[in-house]
């Protein structure tokens, strides 16, 4: 019998630390960035101001945040706007079109 054996975590290995790829660490560590500087400019000690200081990094913290059947949150949100703006009008190009109208 040939039975194959493909593992299902196989793209994880691609990943860094099995979650994150480049342009998920350079927009986060930019969000904490921002904020860490934000943190040492602004003092305050109001918590509206707090949460608006805090803000970058819990925004871009929950973009790149992992989610079952998408790769993260960015992902899943890219594709819900491209579904709701691209043309949803689908031509058939089965088996028997040959391509003549």
């Amino acid at each position: 019998m040939n039975n194959y054996l493909i593992p299902a975590n196989s793209k994880k290995s691609q990943l860094i630390l099995g979650f994150f790829t480049g342009v998920d660490l350079i927009l986060f560590g930019s969000g904490v960035g921002l904020t860490l500087i934000l943190l040492l400019t602004i003092q305050s000690a109001n918590m509206g101001v707090m949460l608006l200081i805090l803000a970058p990094a819990l925004i871009t913290g929950f973009l790149v945040m992992p989610i079952p059947n998408y790769h993260n949150v960015l992902q899943f949100i890219v594709n819900l706007y491209t579904y709701f703006t691209e043309r949803r009008r689908y031509y058939w190009k089965g088996w028997c079109h040959n391509g003549e109208e």
